[in-house]
Order: C-alpha cells, then structure tokens, then sequence
C-alpha cells in the first residue's frame, strides 16, 4: 500500500560548522508508525518557498515542535536576543505553509511551536516567559538527563466537552500530558477555538473555527508516546485518518 504524503517543515540546526535542515525522529516515527503516512521534510527558505508547489503534492501538514521561537516582530512585539533562540527561515516556510493548508482544506495537526506558529499565523500573539508571570506555573523542561524523563507524562489538561479533540481521543474532562514550553498563546487569533486548557489558563489545545478538515493545535506532546500512549495515539490516527481522507478525495 502506498502511504499518503505530508509535509514537515524543517528546522535550521548548525552542527559540525554547518547548517543543517532538520526535524526530530519523534515526529517522523509518529507520523510513520502510528499516522500511517509518509513525512517529506521540506526546506526552510527565508524567500523563494512555492507553498502551494508544496501542497499540491501532499495530503497533509505537521508542524512540529522545536527548541526554537517565532520571531516577536511577526506579531508585533518587541524583543531581545533573551526572547530566542530564533529560526527566520522555518518562520518564513511554516507561517506561509500553515495558511495555505488551511485555505486549501489540507489536513494539520501543529505541535508545540507548531500551535504558536498557527496562532502568529491567524494573526494572535504569544506570552514569553510565562513562568515569571503571576499565578502560572512552570512549564519549562525538567532539570532531567533523559529523554523518558523529560517527556514523561505528568501535567493535568482540561479538554472541553465537545471540541474536536474530545471527539478524537473519545473524552473530555482532565488527561495527562506531557507540556514543555516557557511561550505560550498571548492574544488567541479569532479563527481559533480553545480546545484545552491547564489549570493555570494556559491554553493547551485549539483547533481552526472555519478549517475545511482537520485543523488542531496542541501544545503538548502527543507524538513522544504516540505508540503507546492512548490520547497520544488516538491524535495521531485521527490526523491519518484525515490524510488519507482527503488523499481519497483527491484521487476522486
């Protein structure tokens, strides 16, 4: 059987004194193994990304997350070195592609910096460094040396009776997840609907209020355990579900 292709939009990493184009194996082996679909890694360009030349070859989009932040002057703030680090050319690639998707109809799911990029992209803003802000809570990486550790599964989420992701995972009310950030949604873009939301008020999931299809954000991780995480699972074969959805259609 031959997979349904997806977009990922690549990283810039420099490593052994050279850039790289990059995404991590944890959202490859997700979509691979658990969404049934097949990644192609797509370039981050700063100018010259035909979008739609893109999107004319695949049947949906990840954005996934990555140690790095949307840059603040793409939603109007201010900022200082401190607010990074930055990645203009996945900003440019990502923001662009995150639109298209949703005018096209093409099934997304973003992650992590992937939610914020949907959020800047739809026209809201992000909160820095919301561990300094009165009455929320930490939510950066744990000072943990493994992997395992650093995505365990601990923070209590709050997923709103009947929202596209209850209908996904098959409940509403508190799941556990894994939520590693220290940005979060600042003013919400008014396409989106919160999905889900920690008990500080972070909002921890959204979807696309007018998306054709499959349109979520979420803020946690659901693609570290998607093997063997229930909620994390049931996410990402939602999402296939959707590809292969809209690649039937295509091919109809």
């Amino acid at each position: 059987m031959t997979l349904p292709l997806i977009a990922i939009p690549a990283d810039i990493r420099h490593l052994d004194k050279a850039d790289w184009h990059a995404v991590q194996t944890q959202y490859v082996n997700a979509a691979v193994r658990v969404s049934g679909v097949l990644p192609v890694l797509v370039p981050a360009l700063e100018r010259g990304m035909d979008v739609d030349a893109v999107l004319d070859r695949v049947d949906g989009v990840l954005i996934s997350g990555s140690a790095s932040n949307v840059h603040p002057s793409l939603y109007g703030d201010e900022w200082t070195e401190a607010d990074g680090p930055f990645d203009p050319a996945r900003d440019a690639t990502s923001l662009e592609l995150i639109r298209r998707a949703i005018d096209r109809g093409i099934p997304l799911i973003a992650i992590c910096r992937g939610l914020q990029e949907l959020n800047v992209a739809l026209g809201g803003t992000l909160a820095r460094e919301i561990q300094d802000q009165p009455g929320m809570w930490d939510h950066r990486r744990p000072p943990v040396e493994s992997r395992d550790e650093m995505y365990a599964i601990r923070q209590p989420v709050f997923i709103a009776e009947g929202s596209c992701i209850a209908r996904y995972l098959g409940q509403s009310g508190e799941i556990q997840v894994n939520s590693l950030h220290r940005q979060a949604i600042g003013t919400k873009a008014p396409r989106l609907q919160v999905e889900a939301s920690a008990a500080d008020g972070t909002v921890e999931a959204v979807s696309v209020i007018d998306a054709k299809g499959f349109a979520v954000g979420v803020q946690w991780h659901p693609e570290y355990w998607a093997e063997n995480d229930a909620p994390s699972r049931k996410l990402f074969e939602a999402f296939g579900d959707a590809v292969r959805a809209h690649a039937n259609g295509r091919r109809s």
